[in-house]
Order: C-alpha cells, then structure tokens, then sequence
C-alpha cells in the first residue's frame, strides 16, 4: 500500500513540475500514458494555479500590454 501511495505521489509530483514548467496539458497526459487528455486536465488542473496568470500575460502580450480596449477600438 505504501509503495503504491509513493508511486502515485511521484506521479503527481511528475505531472505538477511540468505542468508548472509550462508543458502542455497534451505532452504530460502522452507522459503519463493516459490516452484522453481531458481525463489528464480533469485530474491534475488543481496543479495549475500559474494557468490564470500566464493566460493574462499571453493575452497582454497579443494586445499590446493592454493598450488596446476590450473592443479593438484603439488605445486604453
């Protein structure tokens, strides 16, 4: 029982760090063998707590840092 508990911590441990490393949800659930990886996202998007800023950077990034308005109608 203990060992089991260790490999599934190891595993989870392995899906966190490169999830936090900025990995695909698609390459980690490869990784793990898992063939769905929405049944990858369902399980580990607890280990994401990164995902929400780096969207808001991605988007900053393609909008120019936030200078043009939520409408596309020019500068903020």
């Amino acid at each position: 029982m203990l060992a089991r508990r260790g490999l599934h911590a190891l595993r989870h441990f392995y899906a966190s760090a490169l999830l936090s490393a900025g990995e695909s949800i698609k390459a980690v659930s490869e990784y793990l063998g898992h063939h769905d990886p929405g049944f990858t996202l369902r399980t580990y998007t607890n280990l994401m707590p990164e995902s929400e800023a780096r969207t808001r950077r991605a988007v900053d990034a393609i909008l120019g840092r936030g200078l043009i308005d939520v409408h596309g109608l020019g500068t903020a």
